[in-house]
């Protein structure tokens, strides 16, 4: 069922949706309400702060990925038992990556959700200009519903009445007007906000600055009021696998790799893994009991050090996986499987070496396996991202990538690996955590067989 619900979107990337988003999450959660959080499109920070907000598991909802058709649903798998959905936007309103069109933008998943928006404007160094914005923003797709506004960033009493006047005429509500504070600002890194996990404590006592800054400049009841005009929905459930068998997967977390979308792991269990997590910058060797390995991706780059320290790991997932070891790696998953990290030395199962650049490399990708892997026969296709500084050489050649910048080959797969940039949520498409789960399975009972081999004793035959 899809309630009360709301997108908190913005004219632009920077102007302050995090802030606002997050900051409602968490104003709301703090009045005894039961908040639910969601992300638009590919992205793992955010929905750490959201978790953090509202207690409950961040959620992605990308219709490029998983499909227009999985929104509503997997909306409704966010919202399960909560008062109001609180779904963060990303870029500005209207924008989406050019290989993906308008499906993959903000504007796109609200009018799939029949959500109202909560525009944020970045008010600094506007002023009566801000209602020629505004009035773009709520004629420009009729599908959209933009039902207030939040300015961010106003200077001053008299700046936040200016903003206040010039929006009067449009008839759209203003909740509130946040000023200039350093409270609302928010450690960040190349690849956007800090994650969570680097600093729970204090990454918490900032939320709540935040919290307290929103329930003092947003107007919570009306927030509340546009939600609940949201029409009801029963939605069904998004495709979970069959399940397959029981098995056991170590998932990689901590520190340097907490990029796994929640809706993986829960794709996993329902093919009947059970998750056995564990930290590469501390844990000497994988789970004894572990079947298959699922390796996110993180900032492995900021732990080169002590990832490469820990070489009784490195040694065990090298062994593990030479006896093979199902293995699904993105990203930072696959530099840590390198050979080296800007000479920090690394797993070395995959025979390659990863550098840090200056490019980001960044968007959609349509992937096509040039062989079987552990996730797809060969021929299958694969829809994922990318978003990463690193570059691995050679690159390999297991996916054929196609994108806004054209085709190319990258990854490393066999029948039990998978090793590229490509993140994947398994949202929409249940078919690889159910072959991921064969795999481990299958890989269990091999082994046991050996093993069972290996205790019967040698029979002794007398001559005569």
């Amino acid at each position: 069922m899809l309630g009360p619900r709301l997108v908190v979107a913005g004219v632009s990337s920077g102007v302050g949706k995090t802030t606002v988003a997050t900051g409602l999450m968490a104003a709301l959660a703090a009045r005894g309400l039961r908040v639910a959080g969601a992300k638009v499109g590919p992205d793992y920070i955010d929905p750490g702060y959201h978790a953090l907000a509202t207690g409950r598991p961040g959620r992605n909802l990308d219709a490029w990925i998983c499909g227009e058709e999985s929104i509503a649903p997997l909306a409704g798998r966010a919202a399960a038992a909560a008062d109001v959905l609180v779904v963060e936007g990303a870029m500005g309103l209207f924008d989406g990556a050019a290989v993906a069109g308008p499906v993959a933008s903000t504007a796109s998943v609200a009018a799939l959700l029949e959500a109202p928006v909560v525009l944020v404007v970045d008010a600094a160094g506007m002023s009566s200009s801000v209602g020629a914005v505004v009035r773009g923003f709520l004629t420009h797709d009729p599908r959209v519903r933009v039902a207030g506004v939040v300015c961010n960033r106003a200077g001053s009493a008299h700046h936040e009445a200016t903003l206040r006047d010039a929006l009067a005429p449009l008839g759209v509500p203003v909740l509130g007007v946040l000023h200039r504070d350093d409270a609302l600002l928010w450690r960040s890194r190349h690849l956007g906000l800090v994650p969570v996990v680097e600093d729970q404590a204090r990454t918490r006592a900032a939320l709540d600055r935040v919290a307290a800054a929103v329930a003092g400049a947003i107007d919570l009841e009306a927030v509340l009021a546009l939600a609940c005009a949201a029409p009801a929905r029963v939605v069904p459930a998004p495709p979970l696998p069959g399940h397959v068998a029981r098995v056991r997967v170590a998932v990689a977390a901590g520190r340097a790799f907490s990029f796994v979308y929640r809706d993986n792991l829960e794709a996993l269990e329902a093919a009947g893994a059970e998750v056995l997590v564990f930290d590469p910058l501390t844990e000497r060797r994988l789970p004894e009991d572990a079947d298959a390995l699922y390796v996110g991706g993180g900032f492995p780059e900021v732990y080169a050090a002590p990832l490469a320290e820990n070489r009784p790991l490195l040694d065990d997932v090298r062994a593990r996986l030479g006896r093979g070891l199902p293995t699904w790696v993105e990203c930072g998953g696959l530099v840590w499987l390198s050979r080296s990290l800007d000479g920090a030395a690394l797993a070395g199962v995959v025979d390659a070496r990863a550098t840090m650049t200056t490019s980001l490399t960044l968007g959609y990708r349509r992937a096509t396996a040039a062989r079987p892997t552990v996730l797809c026969d060969a021929g299958g296709e694969l829809r994922g991202h990318e978003f990463h500084y690193s570059r691995l050489e050679p690159h390999g050649d297991a996916l054929e990538l196609r994108g806004r910048q054209g085709t190319s080959r990258a990854g490393y797969g066999t029948p039990s690996l998978l090793a590229s940039y490509l993140h994947l949520h398994l949202g929409g498409a249940p078919a690889p955590a159910e072959r991921f789960v064969h795999a481990a399975a299958t890989h269990r009972e091999r082994l046991a067989r050996v093993r069972g081999l290996r205790l019967v004793k040698p029979v002794r035959v007398r001559r005569a």
